[in-house]
């Protein structure tokens, strides 16, 4: 997809016609640094629920790789985004998404829980901290693209609305959502990981701002403890305040997509291969075909 496609205007007709441009130009142009952090959030809060934990945990992959798994799932994504599902670097990318899923027994609710949280948290973090709040049709875009996604992944009873899939993510986490010792695990492994971005002075600021940003089920589903009440002030303001900043500056002219920024795993670039865990052996997968699938593929 060219750069062309930012110049398009988001109007009701082009989401009808092009949910691809105008997800591309939120990702790129619009929204980088909150689609970032929004994604971030949806991460955590698939660890709020227990059995995705575990099998998490499982594979060893946030707490011994927590960058690789950050940066895989952060190109994969990334690609989709700014290639769109249908070009051939986002047709690889979901190919690549589905033979990691593929090693796992994952429950369908599962995987359609995840997938609408690449929706709906970008449209609570905008409410809250962006510099405006998507419009009607850039929300339908977001459940648009997504969901073709799914159904490109082979999830069945996608929720055929916004307003349903909305329904559905509330209810699940109202059901799903409870602290278990691996919630906690692999979230202080992400916390950690990102502390090490940080100088060494600034890195104890992490852990109270992700805590400020994550509401009170994320919280006590985590774990953690609510941060200091001025602490939560003070973040709350700072985020206000680059809200507010970011409003008045003059909008993107050049993508800034996080697929063609420097990498910390991939520094001399990647191939989407390489993209997932290491190994290929399905050893936490509790689905006996898959297992017997393996064993005749010679990967056990």
């Amino acid at each position: 997809m060219s750069d062309l496609h930012a110049t398009l205007p988001i109007t009701g007709s082009s989401s009808a016609r092009d949910p691809v441009a105008i997800c591309h130009r939120l990702a790129g142009y619009d929204f980088p640094w909150e689609l970032n952090r929004s994604l971030e959030i949806a991460v955590l809060k698939t660890f709020c629920v227990p059995r995705i934990a575990s099998l998490l945990r499982q594979t060893g992959e946030f707490e011994l790789r927590p960058q690789k798994r950050y940066d895989d799932t952060s190109l994969i994504l990334g690609n989709i985004l700014k290639w769109g599902y249908d070009s051939p670097k986002g047709h690889a990318a979901i190919a690549q998404m589905n033979r990691i899923h593929q090693r796992f027994h994952i429950y369908n609710e599962d995987f359609l829980y995840v997938l609408s949280t690449l929706i709906y948290e970008p449209v609570r973090w905008n409410q809250l901290f962006g510099w405006r709040p998507f419009t009607e049709t850039e929300k339908q875009a977001l459940f648009e693209f997504w969901r073709v996604v799914g159904q490109r992944m082979g999830l069945e009873e996608i929720p055929a609305t916004y307003e349903t899939f909305h329904d559905f993510n509330r209810a699940y986490e109202a059901e799903h959502f409870q602290y278990h010792p691996d919630n906690r695990a692999v979230g202080d492994a992400v916390v950690k990981l990102m502390q090490g971005w940080l100088p060494a002075i600034a890195a104890p600021l992490i852990p109270n701002l992700i805590r400020t940003v994550a509401d009170e089920p994320m919280q006590t589903a985590l774990g953690w403890p609510a941060p200091p009440h001025w602490v939560k002030q003070a973040i709350t303001w700072g985020l206000r305040l680059r809200q507010r900043l970011v409003r008045h500056l003059p909008r993107r002219q050049r993508s800034h997509f996080g697929v063609d920024q420097a990498n910390r795993t991939y520094p001399e670039g990647y191939q989407m291969r390489q993209l997932g865990p290491e190994t290929t052996a399905p050893s936490s997968s509790r689905c006996p075909f898959l297992r017997m699938r393996a064993v005749l593929k010679g990967e056990l």
